[in-house]
């Protein structure tokens, strides 16, 4: 690709953003120090930091960020009308995407929404996500541009940002800050002799998390019985390595962001012991700095923040105060060079509040009334699932199938990746969640964390696939916007009306052009078969991870989408669609999965010869198709290349003693592909990017 061309579409990355105040001179200084490399590994890593903000969605904030799986998202699933699913149902109207634009509405400042297991489980509708704002609000489809969250976005300009990052269950800030502290929020050792949990054994409300009372004197009041597998604070007490949490453990939302305090450990530490002076005493963010500046930072370090910094909505905390809440944090960490070039800083969200997400979580197959699955899986998933008491558990209004609800994952919500190994604006699009923080800590410092599930393990990564530890120091980087002015910004928004949807949806819009994106695990492929008047499909996964295949039956929408788990290296085959009577031997299938990878099906029974559609790959150069006919006779048929490549389509007449073989270059649009294969009473539509082991761009006819 000619160089005018590659920065065309990339947007200007390289180029500081225009408008924006820099930081600090020190803080520039101390983001343009390269890493410390010594092994070229992991190893070289002495300082992981942890922030999790409060309740934003991954489209909320960067739906309308360029190079990211975001508005401009070629293959978002179908809803049960086969509207695409930015048609969003309130029982009365449709609702879609609104820009919360902060020079005509109070943007800043939006209330929080419904955001417990019952409503959620009700949005999220076990995969078809047709009537979100019934549940979480007209308003949960509210999202901000750079314009309103510029500080966000520059960070993500400057260093990684993860946009297949989820968090761990449907439901609130309870549940999923548990499973970030320790793993899991069902008992382990119930799951792993495959025994359901319910609430005794589980937590889907706010519950043991919550406390009353205050430090040191009368001291914390305590709900529900304690969990007794380790927290991660815990097993690095085992192991010997270092950790600390800051936090003002009066001021943490009740006990709610400090995830650890459902555990025993925590509950009965009393001053002295390293669990109350390391994880309940008050560090505030000078501390930090003073641990920093003192080379005393521990290995592991958790920052709270307090309610009015953690960007929670209705906090009332805005994007642009708990924007310079992270400022301060940063500014602490980097007021060490030589420390800040050793540190990664995870700065990630619980949940989503109530706001939208358009892309379907990973999870296991939902459970259908008589006890089947809609879908399969290569590993086993008993005890992966909650019994819900339907009084208690589900709204009134959920009937998507019974009471067996299956562990997450949750919506995509935020997470950067700050250090001097993820500089430079990058998307990685690898599926993780909060047990990814996790594995990323039994990586570095070598503990096992025992309550993450095989499933977690198989499907969501351990971010390590987000940092260059051989090459780091050859990235430019952005400067950061000041958010100093936050309270100028909210009181300006106290004067402007409420934020609500338009009275005519708006037209949806992402910032043109690519980012760079790291190399990922996945090489995934799925075939149609044709068997007893069914159609048959199969599900390969060669790669490297895991992956969750949904498929929606686009002539069926209203029928829950079926969900399979495919570990790495396996094969998932023999599961059938067979069409009505009303569908008179047609079907139409949709196959959708991580990173972009998309399949499609469609075609009639009586018509459709045998067909074989492989996809060829050269891991450098080249993507191609093979078409087969193992059958008898001649077989027209062509290839319609939709994006990427000009030309075409590509026509040929086979038979069983011929192949349609068809090669183009690859290596200018990433190794990106999307074509269609068309005959007699058949039509496949193909549509991912090929993994070469090296990085690459996000989608370009995205852009």
């Amino acid at each position: 690709m000619k160089r005018r061309d590659f920065i065309r579409m990339m947007g200007g990355m390289a180029v500081v953003t225009a408008g924006f105040a820099a930081m600090p001179p020190s803080i520039r200084k101390a983001l343009a120090i390269g890493a410390h490399v010594r092994t070229g590994t992991i190893d070289d890593v002495q300082h992981v930091v942890i922030l999790m903000q409060e309740n934003r969605s991954f489209d909320h904030y960067f739906g309308s960020l360029r190079g990211v799986r975001g508005f401009k998202d070629r293959f978002p699933i179908p809803t049960v009308t086969g509207k695409p699913v930015w048609h969003q149902s309130n029982g009365q109207k449709e609702i879609q995407p609104f820009h919360l634009d902060a020079t005509t509405m109070n943007a800043a400042l939006v209330a929080s929404m419904p955001h417990t297991f019952p409503d959620a489980q009700a949005a999220w509708d076990q995969g078809r996500m047709s009537e979100w704002t019934r549940y979480k609000t007209d308003a949960s489809m509210g999202y901000y541009t750079r314009q309103e969250a510029p500080f966000q976005y520059a960070l993500a300009d400057a260093f990684t940002l993860c946009d297949a990052y989820h968090c761990s269950l449907h439901a609130s800030t309870g549940p999923n800050r548990i499973v970030f502290w320790s793993g899991s929020n069902h008992d382990p050792l119930l799951r792993n002799r495959g025994i359901n949990t319910d609430e005794r054994s589980a937590e889907v409300l706010n519950l043991r998390t919550a406390i009353s009372g205050t430090l040191p004197s009368p001291g914390y009041q305590y709900q529900g019985d304690p969990f007794l597998w380790p927290t991660i604070p815990e097993l690095l007490e085992s192991a010997g390595v270092s950790w600390k949490i800051y936090q003002d453990p009066n001021e943490n939302w009740n006990g709610l962001m400090h995830g650890a305090l459902a555990s025993p450990s925590f509950r009965q530490a009393k001053p002295g012991s390293p669990y109350y002076e390391k994880g309940m005493r008050p560090y505030s963010v000078n501390d930090l700095r003073d641990d920093v500046l003192a080379d005393r930072l521990p290995s592991v370090s958790w920052v709270l923040p307090t309610p009015l910094k953690s960007e929670h909505p209705g906090a009332p905390s805005s994007a642009a105060q708990g924007g310079n809440f992270v400022e301060q944090v940063l500014a602490a960490l980097t007021a060490n060079a030589e420390v800040w070039s050793k540190t990664v800083f995870f700065l990630c969200f619980d949940e989503n509040d109530g706001f939208f997400d358009h892309v379907p979580p990973p999870a296991v197959p939902s459970v259908y009334p008589d006890g089947s699955l809609a879908g399969k899986s290569t590993m086993d998933v008993a005890g992966m699932y909650f019994v819900a008491d339907t009084d208690k558990h589900l709204h009134p209004q959920d009937h998507a199938a019974g009471n067996i609800r299956p562990w997450g994952l949750g919506p995509r919500v935020p997470m950067y990746v700050v250090s001097p190994w993820s500089r430079g604006g990058w998307v990685n699009s690898q599926v993780f969640d909060h047990t990814s923080v996790g594995m990323f800590l039994e990586k570095r410092f070598g503990i096992e964390i025992p309550a993450i599930s095989d499933w977690h393990r198989s499907i969501s990564g351990d971010l390590t696939s987000a940092f260059d530890f051989a090459d780091p120091n050859n990235t430019p980087w952005d400067a950061l916007p000041d958010m100093s002015d936050y309270a100028l910004i909210e009181l300006h928004a106290k004067t402007m009306p409420k934020a609500a949807p338009p009275a005519e949806p708006q037209p949806l819009s992402q910032e043109p052009g690519v980012r760079l994106s790291r190399a990922l695990p996945y090489a995934l492929d799925v075939r149609l078969a044709q068997r007893d008047g069914a159609v048959v499909l199969a599900f390969e996964n060669t790669g490297k991870q895991g992956a969750v295949l949904h498929v929606y039956d686009r002539r069926h929408p209203a029928q829950l989408p079926r969900r399979y788990t495919v570990e790495a290296g396996a094969w998932l085959e023999d599961d059938h669609w067979k069409p009505t009577g009303e569908d008179m031997g047609r079907y139409h299938l949709e196959v959708h999965g991580p990173a972009g990878f998309y399949r499609e099906f469609r075609g009639h029974l009586a018509e459709r010869g045998e067909v074989e559609v492989e996809l060829l790959h050269d891991d450098d150069s080249a993507i191609g198709l093979a078409v087969r006919q193992p059958g008898e006779g001649e077989l027209p048929v062509e290839i319609i290349a939709n994006a990427y490549i000009d030309g075409g389509p590509w026509k040929r007449v086979i038979t069983a003693a011929t192949e349609f073989r068809q090669l183009w270059p690859s290596r200018e649009q990433g190794h990106w592909y999307d074509f269609t294969v068309r005959g007699p009473g058949f039509e496949q539509r193909m549509a991912g990017r090929i993994e070469t082991g090296r990085p690459s761009i996000s989608d370009p006819a995205m852009a």
